[in-house]
């Protein structure tokens, strides 16, 4: 028998021709980003459990209490906020509604941007040109004074905002979707589908897309802690969520006035923030070094 490489062993080939094997060694600090999100995913969704308090139980007595490393107690671990409400417990709360949006979000951007990228792809002529239009014109505007403007004329809204936040980076799955569908139309398969009967959607969906996912899924990496910022600074500016509702940008938002005095009300929901958002991205940078070819 021949000593080729079959199945799971068999080297992947970069469009140059050459082979190469994926790097499935993760490093020390991947491994602790994908520990840090899993974690802030378990504590998001058992929030309600987790949390030793109520997101907007109020405890007046202990309002403004540092947390229990500056002079605290265990009842209020990281501290209260000028209500006496519990830090802990909104930053677990918040950090479900902030990620509830963020993802969301994300999905409806990539939805949106991916099938746009594919009719542009495949459609061609006017269908290409309207949709390059419409990516040239949402890259050229300011999304943040589009949503400021939008938030203020409607109101606010959890799923106006998670909507209005999902048409943040749509333009970028677009460009990247048409410009790879198109390097996959020219390959040989896709005549050879063509030939057999297969339609335009089957071989958009069903072919040219699965090959291209993986490069779409890192761009999602990117676009996501984006757009978990763009939430937080709406709602820091008080556009976004709303009381009662909480989010980890409202709680920096709340803590503002507060941050010379009680730095911990607005310190500590941004350290979530931010440890959250590169988490993600370091994790975005190791997979985009694993499932690109040409980066080998």
């Amino acid at each position: 028998m021949a000593n080729a490489a079959t199945g799971a062993d068999a080297p992947l080939k970069t469009r140059s021709g050459r082979s190469f094997r994926p790097r499935l060694r993760v490093d020390l600090m991947t491994a602790i980003c994908a520990i840090i999100l899993v974690a802030f995913i378990i504590v998001a969704v058992f929030a309600n459990v987790l949390a030793p308090h109520g997101f907007a139980q109020i405890d007046l007595p202990a309002r403004k209490a540092p947390p229990i490393l500056f002079g605290g107690s265990f009842k209020h671990i990281l501290g209260t906020d000028e209500l006496g409400r519990d830090i802990l417990s909104r930053i677990f709360y918040g950090l479900r509604t902030s990620l509830l949006i963020a993802l969301g979000a994300s999905a409806i951007s990539l939805m949106l941007g991916t099938v746009l990228g594919l009719l542009a792809a495949f459609g061609r002529g006017f269908a290409d040109m309207l949709i390059r239009v419409a990516v040239d014109f949402q890259a050229s505007m300011p999304f943040l004074i589009i949503a400021l403007a939008v938030l203020a004329f409607f109101g606010d809204n959890l799923w106006l905002f998670m909507a209005l936040l999902g048409l943040y980076g749509w333009e970028r799955y677009a460009r990247l979707v048409r410009t790879m569908a198109g390097l996959e139309l020219e390959r040989g398969y896709v005549a050879a589908l063509r030939r057999n009967g297969a339609g335009t959607a089957r071989v958009a969906f069903l072919h040219v897309l699965p090959n291209i996912l993986s490069v779409v899924l890192v761009n999602l990496t990117i676009v996501l802690p984006e757009i978990l910022l763009q939430e937080s600074a709406l709602s820091f500016l008080g556009l976004g969520i709303q009381p009662p509702l909480v989010s980890l940008g409202s709680m920096v938002g709340a803590g503002r006035d507060y941050v010379m005095t009680e730095w911990w009300i607005a310190i500590l929901p941004g350290i979530v923030i931010f440890i959250l958002s590169l988490s993600i991205s370091l994790i975005g940078d190791y997979l985009r070094d694993v499932l690109d070819p040409t980066l080998h």
